[in-house]
């Protein structure tokens, strides 16, 4: 997906410098780093709304030069922290916004609002005609799981998706987002700041330092590793004593 890829931005200067990424399809990849490691500049080449200074980023096999970028960013799946529902809409039609966009028939978008709000576990009797001022920070958060994979994108990017959560919601949506995972196998890209987050979600974790990925492995793996680059990241885990799900390896 990244071939070499370079990136500045004035007056910042390099953000990235010969980044080389291959996501497998159907992979969780998670990219972790500190403030300004270049972890959303990343998404963002993704999605076509920054083009590399240099070197190739491709997404499906094409380079995100040659896509018409309005379709390209159609055919993904976005997850804020921030949500980014509209506020003026109900839950339904939340959910609706990109199948209505690709002018899918009323009966397919209803049929299909329904089946992803029951899958992230909102009744669509229930949620489906309320608005976004009457629902929780958790249940915001999942009808924004629901948008995302409403027009079934082969590609899901996630931008610290449940950092504005408490701890108890996150951990909930953490199981819930594996267990999606395990149903529909998208092949999704999730920045995070929390070391934590990326063991718990991801199949792979980059760990962006000095605009290079400094570390690429396994959560397992990278526990064990010992790159000065990568221990500062590893270090709130031991203090908490945490222990690395045993669904990875």
């Amino acid at each position: 997906m990244f071939e070499h890829v370079h990136y500045a931005r004035p007056p910042a200067g390099r953000v990235l410098d010969g980044i080389d990424l291959v996501i497998a399809r159907g992979a969780v990849v998670a990219l972790v780093g500190r403030s300004g490691a270049g972890k959303s500049t990343m998404l963002r080449l993704i999605n076509g709304l920054l083009l590399p200074d240099g070197g190739t980023v491709s997404v499906l096999g094409r380079p995100t030069t040659d896509w018409d970028l309005l379709q390209l960013r159609r055919g993904i799946g976005y997850v804020l922290q921030d949500v980014g529902l509209f506020p003026h809409l109900t839950v339904e039609e939340n959910v609706a916004v990109v199948p209505s966009l690709l002018k899918w028939d009323r009966g397919r978008t209803s049929a299909r609002v329904r089946e992803m709000l029951q899958l992230v576990g909102l009744e669509p009797n229930t949620f489906g005609q309320r608005h976004v001022r009457q629902l929780s920070g958790g249940q915001r958060q999942r009808v924004g799981v629901a948008r995302a994979l409403a027009a079934d994108p082969e590609l899901l990017l996630m931008d610290e998706p449940f950092g504005a959560l408490d701890p108890v919601t996150r951990s909930e949506l953490h199981r819930e987002f594996r267990g999606i995972q395990t149903r529909l196998r998208k092949t999704v890209v999730i920045v995070t700041h929390d070391m934590a987050e990326a063991f718990a979600l991801a199949d792979m974790v980059g760990v962006l330092s000095d605009g290079c990925i400094a570390a690429y492995d396994s959560p397992r793996a990278l526990a064990r590793s010992t790159d000065p680059r990568v221990t500062p990241l590893l270090a709130p885990l031991v203090e908490l004593g945490a222990v690395l799900p045993s669904n990875h390896s």
